[in-house]
């Protein structure tokens, strides 16, 4: 396999567990050197994906490069500051930033409920908004200078296929990921001249562990194995388009949103 991504240093919100640890496995067997990153150190236990943050860490080095696992809000400023010096101390610079930390997740640790538009809990909202687009922006804010300094890195922003529809329920969920769009795009022409590229991916329904305890799964939909695009994703095709908007085939796109639902969102917006 090439690793083209060789030399690159890139943290990956959201990392140890669900499509974020799929995308981490990806950049580092294309010879990234990888921070990965969790709410806490046993995240990765929630669902059953692995024991905890070290134990994700080792599985991810062992593609030969450099790992560290860091945990935080990023919703805090404080906690993103900590981590950012955590991963320049062990691994350099942040040339390559996945936001793909949040989802449809309320105050209780779960999906919210009631969650739709006229009843969900300020509280929830407070939370998906910290979570979803806050957290992007902390995120993005700590680490795009230095590649704005260095003149060149890449952000790939997770948003969802719910953000280019009408939804409901996870109306504040859908409204979030639509935001988080938009400030792909508002960054990308901030950045314009600057050598830094910002793109989003907007997955569709997709097999993550997470997807599939948390709600009830269309058992038809389950099966990649046929020619139906009419069916869930595997979190393998969402990480093959971050890698693509991290490498260097990607190095005149920008501003961007690759949707990889499959055609679920076939209008333009």
């Amino acid at each position: 396999m090439s690793k083209e991504l060789a030399g690159k240093v890139i943290f990956v919100t959201g990392s140890g567990r669900g499509l974020g640890r799929t995308m981490a496995e990806k950049l580092a067997s294309l010879g990234a050197d990888v921070a990965i990153h969790d709410l806490e150190w046993t995240g990765p236990a929630k669902y059953g994906e692995a024991k905890d943050m070290g134990e994700v860490a080792e599985q991810i080095a062992k593609h030969g490069v450099r790992t560290v696992a860091v945990t935080g809000n990023i919703g805090d400023p404080e906690a993103v500051k900590k981590m950012k010096a955590e991963i320049e101390a062990k691994l350099g610079t942040v040339n390559v930033l996945v936001n793909c930390a949040g989802g449809d997740i309320g105050a209780s640790g779960n999906k919210p409920k009631p969650n739709d538009a006229l009843n969900i809990s300020f509280e929830d909202i407070q939370v998906l908004t910290n979570n979803n687009l806050i957290g992007t922006m902390l995120v993005c804010q700590a680490f795009v200078p230095a590649m704005v300094a260095a003149g060149s890195g890449s952000v790939i922003n997770i948003a969802s296929a719910a953000a280019h529809m009408g939804c409901s329920p996870e109306v504040v969920y859908s409204t979030l990921k639509a935001a988080v769009v938009h400030y792909t795009r508002c960054l990308a022409k901030e950045l314009y001249e600057q050598g830094v590229r910002i793109n989003a991916v907007s997955p569709g329904p997709t097999k993550s562990a997470r997807f599939q305890a948390t709600r009830v799964v269309d058992p038809a939909k389950m099966d990649s194995s046929g020619v139906s695009f009419n069916r869930y994703a595997e979190p393998s095709e969402i990480a093959d388009a971050v890698a693509f908007l991290a490498g260097p085939g990607s190095k005149f796109i920008n501003g961007q949103v690759i949707r990889v639902d499959g055609g679920l969102t076939l209008f333009p917006g």
